[in-house]
């Protein structure tokens, strides 16, 4: 019988994957493996929730041909049943290959995954799969009769690999040594001859990890004294980087995390040793190194009480401050500081990064940004707005570095868990009234998560922002009576004095408290405006008679005439006013005894201080206490304090105005350039359209219509600063679609100008609500 209709016993263990493809936006795959050997016999690995780079670490005892062929499949569990949509990709590799991968001693093999050959979808596959190819493992009576094959093979060098179970270890990785396990592969060696056997025991599984001693039985009956004796380690492996030094072994842990084991010392250690190094003389078991080797100029200094340093996969070294559980790239013996701490601890009180996010350096230590979701790079740290030009006005720079202290705070940190409101468009108040009343201030600091009724929409930021939008319409709109328009015109909004006519009126003013706070908490907008008095109010500033004019006009004009003018003899009046209250006229008293009090040329600075107090303040007293107890409930108001009103109504509404050549310039394009004519006809709607329109198209593609200060460049997505996107999509025939998540609007490539128009406009106007692909 031929060597290729022998059956040989081999275990292949299926150890990682790497780089796999993301076939959702919103979610990462569950991969499983799934090796099968002539199409007959199958065996599958665990599921690893949640991961582009899962690592299985399982091994299979199979039994194999020369003419066989080995086929490892990775599926996406949740997407297992529905058609080509969960394969990952796929290895295949014969039988020939697996002997050749044995006998070589390859260990750990790598290979590309490749689509499947019959699939008929056009889903494109990526990424690697880690696999390696051992012996099965037996005892007993069965080696005895090994030993005595492999003396009588003198034709076939044995080089036994290193162990191919990568074992986990916990965050410092310790050699185990276990005593030598006998094993069983007379069969193996005599098929690779060419020979049969009449001896071939079936292979019995095991899940114990292999010990890089473990074969060591097959040179000999007695256990080596030292462990330099062993000739197998003495062997130089390989890895992605060349050689190693004799008895060096190269492992991964847990985690993905590789490390180095140096069977000569019986010792572990993150760092690659030097390809030069020779094993010591003796075998003496040495502790763990907490100080790795370093190419720094401090390597003779110790590091202060409390430091270690450890390495990244790639080498570069870091150091962890084990007194405050932080890590920094700095080395804590330098005794200057060197430019790289600098944007570190200007940051460090901002929190993660958001997700997909990494801080990376280039190699004159300038931090960047990497944001894995785009694949794009930047500068600019996304946890604050990016840096303003040079001719920025001083306003603009005073109120970007107080946001940065603001939301650097503490308390300003969304806690874990989410706030899921649920509401119907038709009842937006009412729903949105009864959901934010019953949760706890605490609640509402955990990230917000917005339900419209009979939608699909899945909240990354979009949702949120348009249920701002809303509600923001909703709640300031004058005919609920809680607020009225100022008398400058329809746009600024005041307190309605006479909001005592709803009996529960004050309750609404705490749930408007609580909006305004979930606004700022939360990073978002609201599409109103307010009079200066109002924002003065919630800083705890004193109005001022300026403030009085938005309120009531002709009262300020008169009160700046009596300023401005000698009342003696003129003017006979008390320190009173007189109000309407559906009809009924009332008298009030500015101070206790105004009534007997009369206005003079002396004090009629104190009277006018008087008036503009009541009006602006003490008259709409309990519902500003009302708003505020709302308010205080997210946002501490020593916090707030750093602003001024006019910084205020930037944080809460943003600017309203649209400049149309700054939202030319931070938008990016996918599928199109900026000079195709369908972008070109895309600006030149936008430019002839009025501010309302604008926008409407602003607040239908990001969730809202206002503008950060900071222009378009600061435009917030679902994890961070996410640019305005037009992406080529869909047919002519149909309408843009947007993604208020993403900040994106997909524009089918229309045929002329007049159908860009019609149907972005038909889209804005006539659309709404969320749906999921």
């Amino acid at each position: 019988m031929s060597s290729e209709d022998n059956s040989l016993s081999v275990r292949i263990t299926v150890l990682a994957a790497n780089s796999l493809v993301k076939r959702e936006v919103f979610s990462l795959p569950d991969p499983f493996a799934v090796v099968t050997v002539d199409s007959d016999r199958t065996y599958t690995t665990n599921t690893i929730k949640r991961t582009l780079t899962p690592t299985w670490n399982q091994h299979f005892d199979i039994t194999i041909k020369r003419s066989s062929t080995i086929t490892i499949q990775v599926f996406d569990q949740r997407r297992f049943k529905k058609r080509d949509q969960g394969f990952l990709g796929l290895v295949r590799i014969t039988g020939n290959e697996a002997l050749e991968y044995f006998r070589n001693c390859n260990g750990l093999i790598s290979k590309d995954l490749a689509e499947a050959e019959s699939s008929s979808s056009c889903s494109s596959v990526s990424g690697k799969l880690l696999f390696s190819f051992s012996l099965p493992r037996t005892g007993g009576a069965r080696q005895r009769h090994v030993d005595q094959t492999i003396s009588s093979i003198s034709s076939l060098r044995l080089s036994t690999p290193p162990s191919s179970d990568l074992r986990s270890h916990r965050s410092t990785p310790s050699l185990r040594v276990e005593s030598p396990q006998q094993t069983s592969e007379t069969s193996m060696l005599s098929a690779l001859q060419g020979r049969s056997s009449s001896f071939s025991p079936r292979p019995q599984s095991s899940n114990s990890p292999l010990s890089p001693l473990s074969t060591t039985s097959r040179l000999g009956s007695r256990q080596p004294s030292n462990i330099n004796d062993v000739p197998h380690l003495q062997a130089v492996y390989e890895d992605e980087y060349g050689q190693l030094p004799p008895g060096w072994e190269r492992r991964v842990d847990s985690n993905g995390r590789p490390y180095y084991v140096d069977h000569n010392r019986r010792t572990t250690t993150w760092n690659r040793p030097d390809p030069l190094q020779q094993p010591p003389p003796a075998a003496s078991a040495l502790p763990v190194s907490r100080q790795p080797q370093t190419s720094s100029n401090y390597a003779d200094v110790p590091l202060p009480a409390g430091w270690e340093e450890r390495r990244t996969p790639e080498g570069r070294p870091y150091f962890l401050d084990h007194n405050t559980r932080s890590t920094t790239w700095n080395d804590p013996r330098r005794a200057t500081t060197t430019a790289v701490s600098l944007p570190e601890d200007r940051n460090a009180k901002l929190g993660p990064l958001p997700s997909g996010w990494e801080m990376r350096l280039t190699s004159t230590n300038r931090v960047y940004f990497v944001d894995h979701n785009t694949r794009t790079t930047t500068w600019d740290d996304p946890r604050v707005p990016t840096d303003l030009d040079s001719n920025a006005p001083q306003y603009k720079r005073d109120y970007r570095r107080k946001l940065i202290y603001f939301r650097s705070q503490p308390t300003m940190r969304t806690k874990d868990g989410k706030c899921e409101i649920n509401v119907r468009r038709n009842m937006m108040l009412e729903d949105s009234y009864a959901s934010i009343m019953k949760c706890r201030p605490d609640d509402l600091k955990k990230r917000l998560v917005i339900r419209f009724d009979g939608e699909d929409g899945l909240d990354y930021g979009g949702v949120s922002r348009e249920w701002f939008f809303l509600i923001s319409h909703e709640v300031f709109d004058p005919s609920y009576g809680l607020f009225q328009y100022s008398t400058h015109d329809n746009y600024t909004l005041q307190i309605n004095w006479l909001s005592g006519i709803n009996p529960d009126h004050l309750s609404y003013f705490t749930f408007v408290g609580r909006i305004m706070g979930l606004t700022i908490f939360h990073r978002r907008f609201l599409d109103a405006s307010f009079v200066p008095s109002f924002y003065k109010v919630i800083l705890g500033k004193k109005p001022s008679l300026s403030d009085l004019e938005g309120i009531d006009a002709e009262l300020h004009r008169s009160m700046v005439w009596i300023l401005n003018n000698d009342i003696t003899d003129v003017l006979e009046t008390t320190f009173t006013t007189t109000e309407d209250r559906f009809g009924e006229i009332r008298e009030v008293e500015l101070r206790t005894g105004g009534a007997d009090m009369h206005v003079t040329e002396a004090n009629k600075r104190e009277y006018v201080d008087a008036v503009v107090e009541y009006r602006t303040r003490t008259r709409v007293k309990a519902q500003y206490d009302a708003f505020m107890t709302g308010f205080k409930d997210l946002i501490p108001v020593d916090m707030i304090g750093v602003f001024d009103e006019r910084e205020l109504e930037f944080l809460i509404g943003g600017v309203p105005e649209i400049d149309t050549d700054d939202w030319i310039s931070y938008t990016d394009y996918r599928g199109y350039e900026k000079t195709d004519k369908v972008i070109e006809w895309f600006w030149q709607v936008v430019r002839s359209w009025p501010a309302e329109r604008k926008s409407r198209l602003l607040q239908f593609v990001t969730g809202t219509s206002r503008v950060p200060v900071n222009g378009f460049k600061d435009l917030q997505g679902s994890d961070g600063p996410r640019r305005f996107t037009i992406d080529k999509s869909g047919d002519p025939s149909q309408l843009p679609r947007s993604h208020t998540c993403f900040n994106r609007i997909e524009l089918p490539p229309y045929e002329d100008y007049a159908s860009l128009e019609k149907k972005l406009l038909f889209a804005i106007e006539e659309t709404e609500g969320f749906g999921v692909e």
